[in-house]
């Protein structure tokens, strides 16, 4: 085991520590330096080791994508709202995903959620399907298409999972 396991948690611990006590004295720099080496030791075991953004600029792009997609969605569901309500379709639909982690999971279905006219509903046990809940479905292939080409597919690239 590495003496700093988490190196920036460890200098977190010990600057918090000495600001909360509002001092430098020899006494809160031991002490400092006791819990930034020991509290990290002790926890190091109960980390969730999320997956690295291997494509940084892809991750970028991804987010300026969903920002568009937000503010198109907003203009679709306020001009679906405006018309008469019978012509809205709702319904439940299930995605197949195959995103390996489960911060890739979250991401996609917070992706889902955040475009309006589509809200994440649940996530299977096995997470194989999301369950999606969109205001007007007019062809269940093609949005379910639509999110693992559009949102799926570069989340697995970011992340390689």
């Amino acid at each position: 085991m590495k003496f700093f396991p988490m190196p920036f948690h460890s200098l977190l611990l010990f600057v918090v520590w000495l600001l909360l006590n509002n001092s430098i004295s020899a006494g809160h720099i031991v002490l400092a330096t006791f819990f930034a080496i020991t509290i990290p030791w002790l926890v190091t075991g109960m980390r969730d080791e999320h997956p690295k953004i291997l494509k940084p600029w892809l991750a970028i792009r991804y987010v300026l994508m969903v920002m568009k997609d937000i503010l198109t969605a907003n203009v679709e569901v306020a001009l679906l709202i405006i018309g008469p309500i019978k012509k809205l379709n709702p319904g439940f639909i299930a995605v197949p995903i195959n995103v390996g982690s489960d911060l890739g999971i979250t991401i996609l279905a917070s992706t889902v959620s955040l475009t309006p006219g589509t809200v994440s509903a649940e996530v299977s046990k096995d997470k194989a399907w999301l369950y999606i809940h969109a205001l007007h479905l007019d062809n269940e292939a093609e949005l379910i298409e639509s999110i693992k080409q559009r949102y799926e597919k570069p989340i697995k690239e970011i992340f390689g999972c």
